[in-house]
Order: structure tokens, then sequence, then C-alpha cells
């Protein structure tokens, strides 16, 4: 528990996300804080941070859990631009209210994935790829989750997340479509993420990975206290993985 350190690094997090995200014209300076791209779902939320040997930020990436049993209207997908698409809210709110029932079915969580971005030295370098295998080791470190997260176009990431285990969201059978988010100024799909079934390619990548995170820093404002600890304790990633397979 370091406030102090923790306000640091989320506040340069915040920073170094909306020079990005305005560098790549998928934000406006209005929409800025003090130079800052800051969201209400960042507190309460990880934030997988990659440091320069400086120990600046230079990559980031946020994973926000829900329980089992959270509402849809809850979610940050639902107030995506494809949910608020007259010909395709009813098929959004279908397909993730499906995932949520597959949550509440297997008990674990729902999550939310987002705020992505990386230092333009480090794009298309393994160290990216890191970064968004990451996010499944740390779901399999926390016990197994459902991931959503509703991404960009840009830098070929919904390609890059496809390949590692994306894979569109589905109502009734139909994929939803690609769309256009006129927030980003951008092409985007909405993806769902399997803790237990990444890519079998990056096996090998993940465990290392929770290798790292195992002794990785891991800060708290000293507020929220060491619930993640708790959770890593009582939850088994085996144990929803395996009532994954038998659901089918």
């Amino acid at each position: 528990m370091d406030a102090r350190r923790h306000a640091k690094l989320l506040a340069e997090a915040q920073a170094f996300r909306g020079r990005v995200y305005l560098g790549d014209g998928a934000i406006k300076p209005w929409q800025l804080i003090g130079g800052s791209h800051r969201t209400e779902i960042d507190r309460g939320s990880w934030h997988l941070l990659v440091l320069d040997p400086r120990g600046n930020v230079c990559g980031c990436a946020r994973y926000k859990e829900y329980c089992a049993g959270t509402p849809y209207p809850e979610l940050g997908v639902s107030r995506s631009a494809l949910a608020a698409s007259p010909e395709w809210s009813r098929n959004v709110r279908r397909a993730v209210e499906a995932e949520l029932e597959l949550s509440k079915h297997l008990d674990c969580p729902m999550s939310e994935l987002g705020g992505w971005a990386l230092d333009e030295e480090i794009r298309g370098t393994a160290e990216a790829l890191r970064m968004a295998l990451a996010i499944y080791a740390l779901t399999q470190e926390l016990g197994g989750a459902i991931g959503l997260s509703g991404v960009t176009h840009r830098h070929g990431s919904a390609s890059i997340l496809r390949r590692m285990g994306g894979r569109s969201l589905e109502c009734r059978g139909v994929e939803l479509p690609a769309y256009y988010d006129p927030q980003y100024e951008c092409n985007m799909e909405l993806l769902r993420f399997y803790s237990w079934a990444p890519n079998p390619r990056y096996s090998i990548w993940i465990e290392e990975i929770k290798e790292c995170l195992r002794t990785a820093p891991v800060l708290t404002n000293g507020i929220a206290g060491p619930e993640w600890a708790a959770t890593m304790r009582t939850r088994s990633y085996d144990e929803v993985g395996s009532r994954a397979v038998s659901a089918g």
C-alpha cells in the first residue's frame, strides 16, 4: 500500500494515454483533463504498466473486473456506439447478456479490457504482444474471467487480439459487425476473451508472463485494501477452465 506512488503512476499512465490517443487522432484536446485521458472506470481497475529503463510509463492497459450477476447497463460496452445503434442495440444487449449468463453459470467474473496505449517505439515489437498477453496472464492468475473489449482497428490492434484468442460477440449465431466510433473517430469491434482459451501457440509466453507477475510490484492506494490477494487465494483458474469445458 503506497498511496503516493500509486497516484503518481496512475497519473503518469493517464497522461501517457492522453499523449498517445491525441497523437493518433483518437481524441481531441478538449477531451483531456489537464493533458490527461481520465475515465471513471480507471478507479477500481487493475492497470498493467510497462516502464522504460528510467521508470517512465511507455505502455499501459486496464482490466476492470465485475462480479457475476452485474447487469448489462453497468458495463461500459452498453455505452458503445454499436450499442447505441437502432439497428444493432438489441443484438448487442442479447450478445452481452449471453456472456453475463455464462459468467454466472461458471461462477467467474465478467471483465472489461481497455486503456491500451503503447509508445511508438515499441509498437509492432514483441513487447507489444507481451502487453496484450499479460491480460491473459493476469486473469489466469486471478482465477479466470470472461473479458469484453471495444477494440480499435488502428495499428492492427483488432487483428492482433484476434490472433491471440479474441472472438467477435455473437447474437443467435450471428457475429456483431465492426462499427465506426465517432468518439474515437475510427473503426472498432466488440471482442470477447475467455481466460481459459487463448491461442495455444502463445501458452508458453503466457506462462512466462505469469511467472513475472508473481514477483511484480502490486500497488494499491491503501483504500481498497489487498482484496486482490484474497481473490487469488480463493479462486481457481483450473476450476473455471474445467467448468467451461464441461459447459462446452
